[in-house]
């Protein structure tokens, strides 16, 4: 707290001096900090409902934080235009008008950015359609399509009509199978039960899937993992399930977060218990809300992992942040090793309901069988588009579910 309280009051202090000279600015521009200070302050700590109860308050102060942010790097970038056009002189007109009228500028120009952010967040998520090419893929898989549902984060922001909206989306698309990589809610079972109600729709054939994220610890990880089942979901905590496909073995591995530390220090992913080295699968799927773990899943031996929790950044500057954080899993599709690593960058949004240089995406996944499955995620075939319109693949049977193994005790370490 005392570090987020320093970040601000040296933010404020900037760009108070920067863009304005009077007292009553100064004392506007303060109210948007101090609805970002009360973030942490008020709704962070402390019990869970009462943060449910003033979702609007969070919602502004959301909002404020997005404003707050593209504020702080357009006063950057007008101080580098000004530092630049002061040393040419050829520049001196432009040099002037940057000194007298745009720091009135500076700050309609963040509200326009959050407003068009907030519309871009808003409408929902578009359907990204990605191909798997895996070399000697079994002929029962091939086509097999997967839907990947990642960080919805319901709760002040995200409401029960637009989780409909997702519902929808992927009834219209008819996957194989459906994967929540984790990150669903932000509250309580008794809060969000309600709003996250629409999803059990998707739960029929028990072909449903659902790993932890760490906003579920922070929301409470127990009780939604026993109300994520009750809805049909199955919750993959460090084990795995063999499903029947033709002829074929498809293993859906699932880990818990890092975050399961917070009540257990000896709680962690673990993909080597998500897998089984004896049964010999065709294809291995892990699910795993942070990509992270791609080195360990790439030792267990999955052929494919499914993550979320980068967002691709949401906004900018974090787009490019983000980058330099999770290295080469931030977004989208990558390979390490023989390991394909698909990353959702958010079917909804958290913190300011606000997307610029990202979208919130749906995704269609389909193993597609690759006579040899190339090595840079570059000659991967990744087609996206906005309209959710269903791909209709050729497709064996649908699966059977086989087998269950490996079950843990919530936040512990699964054996066998």
């Amino acid at each position: 707290m005392l570090v987020v309280s320093v970040v601000l009051v040296v933010g404020y202090a900037y760009i108070a001096i920067r863009l304005t000279s009077t007292a009553p600015a100064r004392a506007a521009l303060a109210a948007p900090f101090v609805m970002v200070w009360i973030l942490p302050a008020v709704f962070w700590f402390g019990d869970r409902d009462r943060r449910s109860r003033h979702e609007w308050v969070q919602t502004l102060s959301f909002l404020c934080a997005g404003w707050v942010s593209f504020l702080f790097v357009l006063t950057i970038a007008r101080d580098v235009l000004l530092m630049t056009t002061a040393v040419l002189p050829p520049l001196a007109a432009m040099h002037a008008r940057l000194d007298e009228s745009a720091a009135a500028w500076v700050p309609m120009a963040a509200l326009a950015a959050v407003l068009v952010g907030a519309l871009v967040a808003l409408r929902g998520p578009y359907v990204r359609r990605v191909d798997i090419p895996v070399e000697g893929l079994a002929p029962d898989l091939d086509g097999m399509c997967i839907v990947q549902i990642s960080d919805l984060h319901v709760g002040p922001t995200m409401r029960r009509a637009y989780v409909q909206r997702v519902v929808d989306m992927t009834k219209r698309l008819a996957p194989d199978l459906i994967v929540l990589t984790g990150d669903i809610v932000d509250g309580s079972v008794s809060r969000l039960a309600s709003r996250v109600a629409p999803l059990q729709a998707l739960t029929c054939g028990d072909r449903a899937f659902f790993v932890l994220g760490n906003h579920d610890y922070y929301s409470g990880a127990a009780p939604w993992t026993e109300h994520f089942q009750g809805m049909g979901f199955r919750v993959l905590r460090n084990e795995h399930v063999t499903i029947a496909r033709g002829a074929a073995r498809l293993l859906v591995g699932g880990v818990i977060d890092f975050a399961a530390r917070m009540s257990d220090p000896d709680a962690g992913p673990r993909p080597e218990l998500a897998t089984d080295v004896d049964a010999r699968p065709d294809f291995r799927l892990l699910l795993a809300h942070n990509p992270k773990i791609a080195p360990l899943a790439e030792q267990a031996g999955f052929d494919l992992q499914l993550s979320g929790h980068t967002h691709a950044g949401q906004f900018f500057p974090w787009t490019v942040v983000i980058h330099w954080v999770h290295g080469p899993h931030a977004a989208g599709l990558s390979r390490r090793g023989r390991l394909w690593v698909y990353v959702n960058a958010g079917t909804g949004t958290w913190g300011p309901p606000v997307r610029l240089g990202s979208r919130p995406e749906l995704t269609l996944l389909r193993l597609v069988s690759s006579p040899a499955a190339p090595l840079t995620p570059a000659s991967s075939r990744i087609r996206a588009q906005a309209s959710p319109g269903e791909l209709r693949h050729p497709r064996p049977p649908r699966s059977s579910m086989q087998s269950r193994e490996g079950r843990a005790p919530f936040g512990g370490r699964s054996g066998r």
